[in-house]
């Protein structure tokens, strides 16, 4: 029930990716809003199809859904700032937009501000490399590869990294702008944690796309037209992209949170950090075990299982009820090679690759398919959760400070 100031439980949930969006509209769905007040925080207006930026990068046009209209009917309020930081004593969220900073009080934190790419202390990535981590830097790729093919003369583009991302990437823009020339570069051999069948399988699509691999090759340094490798070779490069791995933002960290060496927030089971009990962490920003022991990898697979975890979680602690174990599963990967091709890759409980592979064009099918599904799923939010909203029991007292100092960007999203 609300507390005898009469304010309401406030949730807010910091980012509206895969999972910040998903677990906004449950708990706005599944709790009462005259006790319950969830609010969303964004640095973009819109949702964006983290999955998909490669191929935005690549000259494709992707859907971006205004958040505005995905929470629109669902009593969620909307935030558009940039999350600068996190006051636990106070219990207050600052963030910053056009309009200048405020605050944004909470009773309830779910932490979904995802990962981004990790330069892991090379010289140069931050002054001269691209990376599809983000909409906005995806754009700055894709702006310059067309500004390397109006010129009419080709271009040199290195891809380092030759996980999921960099596969993809490599893929994606040989297939879509083949005047350029497309360089991978494999720190060990190429697709290591695939199974024999599926590197065999990303050899011939590297082949048919005309991508060179350079592998067992860790670069030193990248400058604004090369990248220099430790082995002594120099390869030119008019647009480096680099997906060697991400990282967490310091946000978690400096606020006091518990955090992995990456950033990632340390959870519970049922994704509660384990020194702040008020804060919740999914995606990306969780470092949670799955059910085979092994943490859970970045993925948007992982959102959704974070996500459906912390929602349950939250909302039997605030009304009473049972914290129920949803399940936290690592299955497989699956992999684009542009529009036509693609993996299906299969993992066993401890996370090796399972001889059989899925491979062509129906698993780019499926693929495909996956895709369309998050993004219905996330544009609509609430589709098929009870409208009957749980009340709250033994809620905790919020703040003297109920009410929210917000950006003048804020806007709410009600129905």
């Amino acid at each position: 029930m609300p507390d005898r100031n009469g304010t309401k439980h406030r949730v807010v949930v910091l980012g509206a990716g895969y999972a910040g969006a998903y677990v906004a509209g449950t708990l706005a769905r599944r709790l009462a809003p005259s006790e319950v007040e969830v609010t969303v925080v964004n640095a973009e207006p819109d949702f964006v199809q983290r999955l998909r930026l490669h191929q935005l990068a690549a000259g494709q046009e992707i859907e971006t859904p205004p958040l505005a209209d995905v929470f629109a009917g669902t009593g969620v309020r909307l935030v558009v700032a940039r999350v600068t930081g996190i006051a636990p004593e106070r219990r207050v969220v600052t963030v910053a937009g056009g309009d200048g900073g405020g605050e944004v009080g909470y009773d309830t934190i779910v932490y979904a501000l995802g990962s981004h790419g990790a330069d892991h202390g090379v010289p140069g990535v931050a002054e001269h490399a691209f990376d599809v981590a983000g909409r906005p830097s995806a754009l700055r790729l894709r702006e310059r590869l067309d500004g390397l093919e109006a010129r009419g003369e080709g271009g040199k583009v290195v891809v380092v990294g030759d996980g999921l991302t960099g596969i993809e990437t490599a893929a994606e823009v040989a297939e879509s702008r083949p005047g350029l020339s497309v360089t991978l570069i494999a720190r060990g051999a190429l697709a290591t944690p695939l199974s024999a069948g599926a590197r065999d399988h990303v050899r011939r699509a590297c082949d048919r796309l005309g991508i060179t691999v350079q592998e067992h090759t860790r670069v030193r340094s990248v400058e604004a037209a090369r990248v220099l490798c430790a082995d002594g070779t120099v390869l030119p490069s008019d647009a480096t992209v680099w997906t060697a791995g991400f990282a967490v933002g310091p946000i978690a960290a400096a606020a006091g949170l518990q955090v992995t060496d990456d950033g990632r927030i340390v959870v519970d089971r049922t994704m509660r950090s384990v020194s702040h009990p008020d804060v919740y962490a999914v995606g990306d920003s969780a470092h949670a075990l799955g059910d085979n022991g092994l943490p859970l990898p970045m993925s948007c697979a992982s959102a959704g299982y974070t996500g459906r975890q912390a929602t349950a979680a939250i909302v039997a602690r605030l009304t009473g009820g049972k914290v129920k174990q949803t399940g936290l599963e690592y299955v497989g990967n699956h992999i684009s090679l542009g529009r036509r091709d693609g993996i299906l890759q299969m993992v066993d409980r401890d996370a090796r690759a399972k001889p059989a592979y899925l491979g062509g064009r129906k698993a780019a099918r499926i693929k495909a398919g996956i895709l369309a599904m998050s993004l219905w799923t996330t544009s609509h939010p609430t589709f098929g959760l009870p409208t009957r909203r749980q009340r709250l029991t033994g809620m905790p007292k919020s703040n003297d400070e109920a009410t929210t100092r917000q950006v003048g960007s804020g806007e709410a999203a009600r129905g």
